[in-house]
């Protein structure tokens, strides 16, 4: 069992910067990559980004490239989401997700444990 806690949403307004924390806890040596999913009002749940454990790969959505970045620090088994340039279609609550698998990180699917979300609010 992993479990994993976000923070660090809010309400900001557009080109302003978040800085997004998910903390995890339990049984996370075996966790192979950690992922940013979203989710606003009235859409499905999307991947924004991922980063692995070890090597520190990172995958991000075409939207979100050049204006965040993902990071790690794993003696905090924390992973970091710095959102910078934000616009109001960035609106949702994001997720963060951890992965035992090795490929289509990408995909929802291959996420086992999932944080409760913090919601990020952007206006125009």
């Amino acid at each position: 069992q992993v479990h994993l806690v976000e923070s660090g949403g809010g309400l900001v307004q557009a080109g302003d910067s978040l800085r997004l924390s998910c903390v995890a806890s339990g049984r996370t040596s075996s966790n192979y990559a950690l992922g940013w999913f979203r989710q606003a009002p009235g859409k499905e749940r999307e991947f924004v980004a991922t980063i692995t454990w070890g090597g520190g790969m990172t995958w991000y959505t075409e939207s979100v490239k050049g204006r965040f970045t993902i990071s790690r620090n794993n003696a905090k088994n924390t992973v970091y989401l710095q959102m910078n340039k934000l616009k109001p279609e960035d609106t949702a609550v994001y997720y963060c997700a951890v992965s035992n698998l090795q490929f289509r990180l990408t995909v929802q699917g291959s996420y086992d444990y999932w944080g409760q979300g913090t919601q990020v609010t952007v206006s125009s």
